[in-house]
């Protein structure tokens, strides 16, 4: 059996990435990943470290890896290392070398860009409600898109529109 397309669903924070990975899966009726940093954070019970940020990337792989098993067609996966790269750098100045080598080795199909366009949702876990920063983040995002060598787009409007550009591109 072929290996899924494994679509990346990158951005900033509260811009609509679990949204369209979940929209996207009921459409096609494939799995998405969930972000593991979400579970990993929540029963942490204290502030994250540096050495967190390489065992919520390890998490991450492992949970990609296990639901692509299920995939037949599509495989949507909210984040992936890059986050835990652009994050690590912002709040430690380093990242963790396994991060940055399976950077390289993993390899997605596509990359759908989730634009800074949304209203600012609260939550415990986000960081920067500030549109300034949100669109930093975006930029930095951008930047290890193209970097990728996988083909990107951005995808922006409201809900329904972000999963009919979506299903357009895939």
């Amino acid at each position: 059996m072929p290996s899924p397309k494994r679509i990346l669903i990158l951005g900033p924070e509260s811009t609509g990435k679990s949204t369209l990975a979940q929209d996207l899966s009921a459409y096609y009726r494939e799995p998405w990943v969930p972000e593991y940093a979400r579970e990993y954070l929540d029963n942490l019970g204290r502030e994250y470290s540096y050495v967190d940020l390489a065992e919520i990337g390890k998490g991450q792989v492992a949970l990609e890896d296990e639901l692509a098993k299920t995939a037949e067609k599509y495989l949507f996966v909210d984040t992936d290392l890059r986050v835990i790269h652009i994050w690590s750098e912002h709040r430690f100045g380093k990242t963790d070398p396994w991060v940055l080598e399976q950077i390289k080795e993993r390899k997605y199909d596509l990359i759908l860009l989730t634009d800074t366009d949304l209203p600012w949702t609260p939550d415990p876990q986000r960081e920067y409600p500030d549109l300034e920063m949100r669109n930093y983040f975006l930029d930095l995002y951008t930047k290890l898109a193209e970097e990728s060598g996988f083909p990107y787009y951005l995808i922006s409007g409201n809900r329904d529109e972000r999963l009919q550009k979506a299903i357009k591109l895939i």
